[in-house]
């Protein structure tokens, strides 16, 4: 990482943005909270499939859980700045190599060069993320959670955006998705539920068919898992954050794209 962390002694205040990060601005004086940290990983976990080993999330989700634990901040806290302005990670392809660039609020706080083959226009289409894609990313960033009914909803109106059909498929994701809501439904204890990874660790082998991401998709996807919590509230990590997060990526992809050809 180019992001070089400056060392933070150790106090009884809170983490802070500028205690691990070189940045500067109203950003580094804002604590990092734990649902910031969650799309900071799910943001790494849809581009490179899991998160990074002493990247930004990592360090994030550090951060937040010590704040969480000192009572700082609440589990399902977010800062205005990530919930405002975003957490991104963005992919820039050049000749050779691609840029991989992570920000909180349009602030670097990670950024590192990796070498790739270049095919031209074909490899920038080739790192557009699929619906599947996308719910395999929930998998790794909130497999944890047991599947509740607003996951079920949200898979089925993924199923249905990849597949352009409106049937459910027997045994198929959303299938799978609203059994486990059903058997979650009748069980007490949280260890004995299934888990979103129980379903979704092969979901884009498990599709009939697949498609990339638009932002259409997400907020459909988002509607049907808001309008089946009590709560109408998207989980952190979970399948609409996913969906949503790969939509942003897919902007990006098509900006790249479109100012590619723009220069021919």
């Amino acid at each position: 990482m180019s992001q070089e962390q400056p060392r933070r002694q150790e106090t009884q205040d809170p983490i802070k943005y500028g205690d691990v990060f070189n940045i500067t601005g109203d950003l580094a004086s804002k604590v990092i909270p734990p649902v910031d940290a969650d799309m900071m990983q799910t943001a790494e976990t849809i581009v490179f499939g899991r998160t990074q080993k002493g990247g930004p999330a990592a360090t994030m989700q550090s951060a937040a859980t010590r704040n969480e634990l000192s009572g700082f901040v609440g589990h399902e806290d977010v800062s205005d700045a990530a919930r405002d302005q975003g957490v991104a990670v963005k992919e820039t392809d050049i000749p050779g190599s691609r840029i991989i660039t992570e920000t909180v609020a349009g602030q670097i706080v990670g950024q590192f060069v990796e070498p790739t083959s270049f095919f031209g226009a074909a490899a920038v289409m080739q790192n557009a993320v699929t619906i599947g894609q996308a719910l395999e990313a929930t998998a790794h960033t909130a497999g944890d959670k047991p599947v509740d009914q607003s996951d079920a909803a949200a898979i089925q109106a993924a199923e249905v955006r990849a597949t352009g059909s409106n049937v459910v498929i027997p045994g198929g994701l959303a299938a799978s998705a609203q059994s486990a809501a059903s058997f979650n439904a009748g069980v007490s204890k949280d260890e004995d539920k299934i888990k979103l990874n129980d379903t979704l660790m092969d979901a884009a082998m498990r599709l009939p068919a697949d498609k990339v991401v638009t932002k259409q998709d997400a907020e459909g996807v988002m509607s049907a898992e808001l309008r089946n919590n009590p709560r109408l509230a998207a989980h952190p990590g979970g399948v609409a954050d996913s969906i949503t997060e790969a939509a942003r990526l897919n902007e990006n992809v098509n900006n790249e794209r479109s100012c590619g050809e723009s220069d021919d």
